[in-house]
């Protein structure tokens, strides 16, 4: 069968820019030897620090779906975009000024401005839109500010200790609440910055948009399981300090230690059984509502008309 640069010998046909493999790999080197130091502190962060340790899956999970597109990847045109070279500066200028500050965020987002920089040298915006839902990923792998991390710790720890008040009291346990103190006739319990919700919260809004996009096309449903996450992290945080203080009347030894690590991952996993009742829900609500496209209508024969 003739191509169609056989049929046309006088057009040649359109040069499309292939990948320069080299280029990707020294890029690729270049940039982790540069954040090495910062990187290398932010793994050892996933590794201690509960609220962040989802931070080991995030670059999987963007990887994997990069993968997944990398028929789309190579059938576009990588068209260097230098514009991007401004951006790796002002990202090297970020990381040194963190540096010096001993901010660990400023020097953290600089490696993400430092990985899109890269992506819009090597292959333009093509590229870099091709990849926008990984690249969205990314950070949730970085913790929060410290001031930032405060300021939502302490409404939430506030909130759960106010809610597992008026559950216990509902429940007919007696219990004196002081700021964030539950007092019991066992013992106090101290809803700490671990039990404030906030490692369900990022947690959950990172599994939310992964669940979306690997189970729904829809766009605008991604960003509204991503608002969900917020009301039902709450919630099931509310649930699980309110479970600690009745299995603590009935022995105070189940309020700590593994039970109590047990019951954080049963109130989770209930969380995301949430999530996906919500998606379903809405799913439902969305094929109700919209309306169903009107097929056209063949004429009848004469038979089907009762001529015949």
């Amino acid at each position: 069968m003739a191509t169609l640069a056989d049929k046309l010998p006088g057009q040649a046909p359109a040069r499309v820019r292939t990948i320069s493999w080299p280029a990707v790999g020294w890029f690729g080197i270049l940039l982790i030897a540069v954040y090495y130091p910062i990187l290398s502190k932010l793994v050892a962060q996933w590794s201690t620090d509960d609220d962040v340790s989802h931070g080991f899956f995030v670059p999987l999970v963007a990887g994997y779906i990069a993968w997944q597109r990398r028929e789309k990847l190579l059938s576009i045109e990588w068209k260097p975009a230098w514009w991007g070279i401004g951006l790796l500066v002002w990202a090297g200028l970020q990381a040194y000024l963190g540096m010096l500050g001993a901010e660990l965020f400023l020097q953290r987002t600089a490696f993400l401005l430092s990985l899109l920089g890269m992506l819009l040298v090597l292959g333009g915006t093509g590229l870099v839109r091709q990849l926008s839902f990984p690249l969205l990923l990314l950070p949730f792998m970085i913790p929060l500010p410290t001031v930032v991390y405060n300021q939502i710790t302490f409404p939430l720890q506030l909130f759960a200790s106010a809610v597992a008040e008026r559950s216990l009291e509902v429940l007919n346990i007696p219990v004196l609440r002081d700021g964030n103190i539950l007092e019991l006739a066992s013992q106090k319990l101290s809803v700490a910055e671990a039990c404030s919700g906030i490692r369900s919260l990022l947690s959950l809004s990172f599994l939310s948009l992964v669940y979306a996009y690997f189970f729904d096309r829809k766009v605008w449903m991604r960003w509204v399981l991503l608002i969900a996450t917020v009301p039902i992290a709450i919630i099931a945080n509310s649930a699980r300090v309110t479970l600690t203080g009745v299995f603590s009347e009935i022995d105070p030894s189940l309020a700590e230690g593994f039970f109590h690590e047990a019951e954080g991952w049963v109130i989770f996993v209930v969380a995301l059984v949430i999530l996906v009742v919500v998606h379903q829900s809405l799913n439902w609500v969305y094929r109700w509502w919209r309306p169903q496209p009107h097929l056209p209508i063949e004429p009848r024969g004469p038979k089907e008309q009762g001529l015949a």
